[in-house]
C-alpha cells in the first residue's frame, strides 16, 4: 500500500459524521423593554431623528419640518403634499433635484435604528439616496428588537431591491469625524404613525 492510499484508507475509517441537532436560536439577539425608546436614541446618535403621531398630523408634521422644500416625491398612500412623480422619470439622474422624499418603510429595527425599505413602489432605488433629505414613514407597531427577527420578516422569494436605511447620509473618513449629508440626503426622520 502507497503512503497516499494509506492516508485515505486512515480519512475514510476516521470521517465519521455524526447527526448533532443545531442549537436554538429562537431567545437569541438583544431585547428592549421600550423598542420605540431605543430605536430614537440609536437613530439620534446617527444623525437622524423619530417622532410619533397620529396619522392625520402626517402632512402637517412634514411641512413644520420643511416649510421650503419645493421638489417633493412620496410613495406614501394618501400623502397629498408630493408635487413630483419619480417613478415617470426613465432616467435616475433627473431626480437630483429633489428636495424632499417622503417613502414608506416595511418596518422599523431597534437595535440599530435602521428602517428596512424594499422598492416595490419605486421605479428608480437611486430615490432612496438622491434625495437632499428623506422621511420614512411607517405603522408604529411596525418594529423589531433585533437584526435576527428583522431577517425573519425578509422574503427573498422574489427578485427584488430592499436596503436597511438609519439616518441621513454620513462617513467617518474624513479625519475621523463623522460628516453628515456627505454623498446623499443631508437629513432623515423615521416617523411612526398610527
Amino acid at each position: 500500500m502507497t503512503s497516499k492510499e494509506l492516508i485515505l484508507k486512515n480519512i475514510r475509517t476516521n470521517n465519521v459524521v455524526q447527526d448533532t441537532t443545531l442549537p436554538d436560536y429562537s431567545n437569541f439577539g438583544l431585547t428592549f423593554e421600550d423598542k420605540h425608546s431605543y430605536f430614537s436614541t440609536m437613530l439620534e446618535s446617527v444623525g437622524g431623528k423619530a417622532l410619533f403621531i397620529k396619522k392625520e398630523e402626517l402632512e402637517e408634521t412634514i411641512k413644520s419640518i420643511y416649510p421650503d422644500e419645493k421638489i417633493i416625491t412620496s410613495n406614501v398612500e394618501g400623502f397629498s403634499l408630493a408635487n413630483f412623480d419619480a417613478n415617470k422619470e426613465n432616467d435616475p439622474h433627473k431626480l437630483k433635484d429633489i428636495d424632499l422624499a417622503v417613502v414608506k418603510g416595511e418596518f422599523a429595527v431597534a437595535e440599530n435604528g435602521a428602517v428596512w425599505v424594499k422598492n416595490r413602489d419605486n421605479r428608480h432605488r437611486a430615490l432612496y439616496f438622491i434625495a437632499q433629505n428623506i422621511i420614512l414613514v411607517l405603522e408604529k407597531s411596525a418594529i423589531v428588537n433585533n437584526m435576527h427577527e428583522a431577517y425573519e420578516l425578509i422574503s427573498f422569494g422574489e427578485p427584488s431591491y430592499g436596503a436597511f436605511i438609519s439616518g441621513p447620509s454620513k462617513t467617518a473618513d474624513i479625519e475621523q469625524s463623522l460628516v453628515i449629508g456627505a454623498h446623499g440626503p443631508k437629513s432623515g426622520y423615521v416617523i411612526f404613525v398610527e
